[in-house]
């Protein structure tokens, strides 16, 4: 048994997914920093300005900011020379300009290099997922978290996250300068603040739950659209539009329910807030005016104030929208880290890359699907080194999950006993040595949206035409190739939808012929063809890889007349083993196969 790999929480995983755009994180805060700074220095020259420089008011900085207004004259000399102030204001303003500017740009390249870095990731661990996580989800949802929710992570951790850093320091600083200014006036513009705090978070969990029912119902309409995208023939072949458009609306207007109910919550949460906010700005408007016309306040420092507290206002109504996308951000990493919590295929330690050219023996092999009955039931046989193994069976009789547990696209439990090639365990050989030495052609051929040639190539970029050419030859398609106008650039639509299903197959064994494989499986591959075209292909098969060791799954005897031996397998269980003359005249299942496809079909009619 593996061992289940350690669960990844949100805030490691994000720190993972950083890898590349650290740096220019930092650098990005570094020039948010800036940029608050000089937020705070601009209403103390305007205060300054109108207090000390034009009001004659007495002084009250600190002696780092006398030395420098002493250097240049003293407020009385800059009373007359407003345009000194005036330029300092333009001079912080334009540090500020260069500050957003370096903050977009640092911000931007790191947002990039981060969304980036998580489809990197995430393509990488989905493609060593096991083929059983494969089969329990759906491609569209698959796509919907790689796409739109890595989306939704990165505008947070770019908009927001970044954004803290300020928003820290506008709230520490304004807070310390309002304070300086007037006590009284700074514990009422504070009053209001932790009521809009704790309502915003009060919102957290009904905003985080629409989010996610939002998320998950996008998904699933992403995969019925890819779903029927894909099928179009099928729908259209049987005349469902009507009712996959229904279907589709239906879910369609779910969704559109989900969005506008969780709109209607942000509503309520947007507005209450508005209005808060609103309130303490009009307690520090009217308050500081009483105070200043009581003499408690200058009218620099009001002005000053006022700044500081829009200011301050300003990321406390931010907090909203924070924990707005911090909510949909933590239901999309946490759908991010669905997929890279998910165990990916291991080797077992000491895993060796052993010769495959030995015989493959199936020893009381049992196997069930996740939450399935039991599909195979004590299979034991051994295939020698260089013959061809023809497997008969109906369907659901496990031929397929044989192969698949060959290639270990399946893992076999230790207890439900092993399969092993030249003696070896499979499980004691690295998968990629035991699939690159495995040659399969599956039950549904898959070709990519790619050129005939690119689908044929896909095993290993370096084979050239000659080598294609002679994989097609013998798998009966090189003729057909060479008649289309473009030979093996014709594009391919998407699942090989230009070709017709024996023409799919067929290149489909191509495909796995230019891996000249010690093992070859068929896995009823040959049913789309003709009989004509399925005994030439076997013809070649026999001529060009005598040597190999051949697996014919199918239903049609003639494709397995000329197997060394042949398997029938019945609900899971070997009915009967032999080679085709023994099983001809046994008198069981295999023979009345062969009668029934024997006769005419006006005999079967009869």
């Amino acid at each position: 048994m593996q061992k289940q790999e350690p669960t990844v929480h949100k805030a490691a995983l994000i720190w993972r997914f950083l890898q590349g755009s650290k740096g220019m994180f930092v650098l990005s805060m570094l020039m948010a920093a800036i940029t608050a700074l000089a937020d705070m220095i601009t209403p103390q020259i305007i205060r300054a300005a109108v207090d000390n420089a034009i009001g004659g008011n007495e002084p009250t900085f600190g002696p780092t900011v006398m030395r420098l207004v002493n250097a240049v004259g003293g407020f009385e000399y800059l009373g007359r020379n407003l345009w000194i102030m005036a330029l300092a204001v333009l001079v912080v303003a334009a540090v500020k300009v260069l500050s957003q500017y370096g903050f977009l740009v640092s911000n931007t390249r790191a947002s990039e290099t981060l969304a980036k870095t998580m489809r990197d990731m995430l393509y990488t661990h989905i493609e060593r997922l096991p083929f059983s996580w494969h089969m329990k989800n759906h491609t569209g949802d698959i796509i919907q978290r790689c796409t739109s929710d890595i989306d939704t992570t990165r505008n947070f951790v770019a908009g927001q996250m970044t954004s803290l850093f300020r928003i820290m320091i506008l709230v520490v600083l304004s807070m310390v300068f309002m304070f300086s200014m007037n006590i009284p006036l700074a514990v009422i513009a504070l009053i209001p603040m932790p009521v809009i705090v704790l309502y915003s978070f009060s919102f957290h969990n009904k905003i985080g739950n629409g989010f996610k029912e939002c998320d998950e119902s996008e998904g699933r309409l992403s995969a019925m659209a890819q779903e029927n995208l894909t099928g179009v023939r099928v729908v259209r072949a049987f005349g469902r539009e009507r009712y996959e458009r229904d279907r589709f609306e239906q879910h369609n207007e779910e969704y559109t329910g989900l969005w506008v109910r969780l709109a209607k919550v942000m509503s309520r949460f947007w507005s209450t807030s508005d209005i808060l906010s609103g309130v303490q700005i009009m307690l520090v408007v009217v308050f500081g005016v009483v105070f200043c016309l009581r003499g408690e306040m200058t009218a620099g420092e009001y002005i000053a104030f006022i700044s500081y507290n829009s200011l301050l206002v300003w990321p406390i109504r931010q907090l909203g929208r924070m924990i707005s996308d911090m909510s949909k951000a933590g239901v999309a990493v946490d759908r991010i880290g669905y997929i890279i919590n998910s165990e990916v295929e291991k080797d077992r330690e000491g895993a060796g890359t052993p010769d495959l050219t030995g015989d493959i023996a199936f020893e009381h092999v049992s196997f069930a699907y996740d939450g399935c009955p039991q599909m195979l039931h004590d299979i034991n046989f051994t295939m020698k080194a260089g013959t061809t193994l023809g497997i008969l069976g109906g369907t659901g009789s496990g031929k397929s999950t044989l192969m698949l547990l060959l290639d270990r696209l399946y893992d076999l439990p230790g207890e439900c006993g092993r399969i092993t090639i030249g003696g070896v365990d499979i499980a004691d050989i690295k998968r990629e040595h035991l699939r690159k030495n495995i040659g399969i052609v599956l039950q549904e051929p898959f070709l990519f949206s790619r050129t005939l040639r690119e689908n044929l190539s896909i095993t290993d970029a370096g084979l050239t035409l000659t080598d294609i050419r002679e994989a097609a030859k013998a798998a009966c398609l090189d003729e057909t190739i060479e008649s289309f106008t473009k030979g093996y650039e014709t594009f391919v639509g998407e699942r090989g939808v230009t070709l017709s299903g024996g023409q799919k197959q067929r290149a489909a064994i191509a495909r796995m012929l230019t891996q000249h494989t010690p093992i070859m499986i068929f896995d009823d591959s040959l049913s789309a063809v003709d009989a004509e075209t399925d005994a030439k292909i076997r013809k070649a098969l026999e001529a060009r890889f005598g040597s190999a060791s051949i697996i014919l799954i199918s239903h049609r005897i003639t494709t397995l007349s000329k197997a060394d031996q042949i398997i029938v397998l019945d609900r899971g269980r070997i009915a009967e083993m032999g080679t085709p003359e023994e099983l001809q005249k046994a008198g069981g299942l295999y023979q009345r196969i062969y009668e029934i496809q024997s006769l005419s079909a006006e005999e079967v009619e009869a």
